[in-house]
């Protein structure tokens, strides 16, 4: 049987998913392999050295570098405080006295007599790494961090922005066709990960910002409320760090889309269940997706390990993701195996789609995206 192998989104009831959660720098872990984790426990925690400053004593008290160690109040590995003195003269007129204060809470780094220049370093940044997920650690990786596994229902988008964050889900329209409206958001949902429909504009995402919710998932976003949200328009680079006060989950693409029937009656039958999501997208080498990952208590051994890729094959869900088509649903009806020539007058490997009103279209492999289950 003909395959052909193509990215997709994944959108599964049962799962094994295993999260790797890796220190940026080597860190001390806190947790074993076997044990048990929330979602917010923290497994692993690393020190970001401080900001360095520089600080002239040669210049501030008018002496020879040689001499910087000699008018030093503090020496190297000394901690100080701010408007601590660090290094003062004596002359033989106490009113032509001079002092040099500290302009941080720190440590003195270096002293150096050959540049006269004192180098404070303001104390470290504790850095906390989160499990992510409610799971069990089935690999300790020493001194960078763990690998936690879990049954879960599982769901990607095609774009997002913002952290991880860890709620409730609740889905809040009746049907995946429906925009959201700022109406439809209220206090109590604070904290939670809310499950819309076809559309949120900009003051659907304000209105959720206010209610503190921690994360939207919907269908389409207009790429104006997305630069508005941003403050910028979007690079190339992977995005989920950003601090814009909500996590935003695409899962079908930009403008008004509803979200894929089968995405949303997988998140509204989770309705109430805690969940973990992240923004964090990349759509060059190295696909990220953003995704929303609910703990289950399936049995050991079912679903399968996120990122095994199997080859679409006639009868398989895809979504077109270019124009003109871009965005409509349908499923594979043929991968013909040889090369076709299309309007552009390349020669490509296409497959043909068939639709839900009964048409078909023949379009380009690249051109579609399958949605595994």
């Amino acid at each position: 049987m003909a395959h052909a192998y193509t990215p997709g989104l994944r959108v599964t009831r049962s799962a094994l998913i295993r999260k790797r959660r890796i220190l940026p720098i080597k860190g001390t872990l806190l947790v074993a392999e076997g044990q048990t984790v929330t979602a917010t426990d923290i497994v692993a925690r690393a020190e970001i050295p401080g900001r360095v400053h520089a600080v002239n004593i040669v210049n501030k008290l008018s002496i020879e570098a040689g001499e910087t160690t000699r008018y030093m109040k503090k020496k190297a590995g000394d901690e100080v405080r701010k408007d601590e003195t660090i290094a003062e003269n004596n002359p033989l007129i106490k009113w032509f006295k001079s002092a040099v204060p500290s302009p941080i809470d720190g440590k003195v780094e270096s002293v150096s007599d050959v540049t006269g220049q004192v180098l404070l370093r303001e104390p470290p940044k504790p850095l906390n790494l989160a499990a992510y997920v409610d799971g069990t650690v089935v690999e300790v990786i020493p001194g960078e961090g763990v690998v936690v596994e879990t049954h879960a229902a599982f769901a990607q988008g095609i774009f997002g922005i913002g952290g991880e964050t860890v709620g409730h889900l609740e889905t809040i329209v009746a049907s995946p066709d429906v925009d959201l409206k700022p109406g439809d958001l209220r206090p109590e949902h604070a904290g939670k990960i809310l499950i819309g429909g076809a559309h949120a504009s900009m003051p659907v995402i304000r209105r959720a910002i206010e209610v503190k919710a921690a994360a939207i998932v919907i269908g389409g976003i207009h790429d104006k409320d997305l630069r508005e949200i941003l403050g910028k328009d979007l690079g190339v680079a992977i995005t989920g760090t950003e601090n814009v006060g909500i996590t935003l989950i695409i899962t079908e693409g930009f403008g008004s889309i509803p979200m894929a029937q089968k995405t949303f009656e997988l998140l509204q039958s989770l309705k109430g269940r805690k969940a973990s999501c992240s923004g964090a997208t990349q759509i060059r080498a190295g696909v990220i997706r953003p995704e929303i990952v609910i703990p289950t208590d399936a049995p050991a051994g079912a679903g399968g390990k996120e990122g095994e890729k199997e080859g679409m094959k006639p009868g398989d869900p895809v979504r077109i993701i270019r124009e003109p088509m871009f965005g409509r649903l349908g499923t594979i009806q043929s991968l013909p195996p040889d090369l076709t020539k299309i309007p552009t007058e390349s020669h490509v490997r296409v497959l043909v789609v068939r639709f839900s009103d009964g048409s078909t279209a023949t379009v380009p492999r690249t051109n579609v995206e399958s949605i595994e289950s």
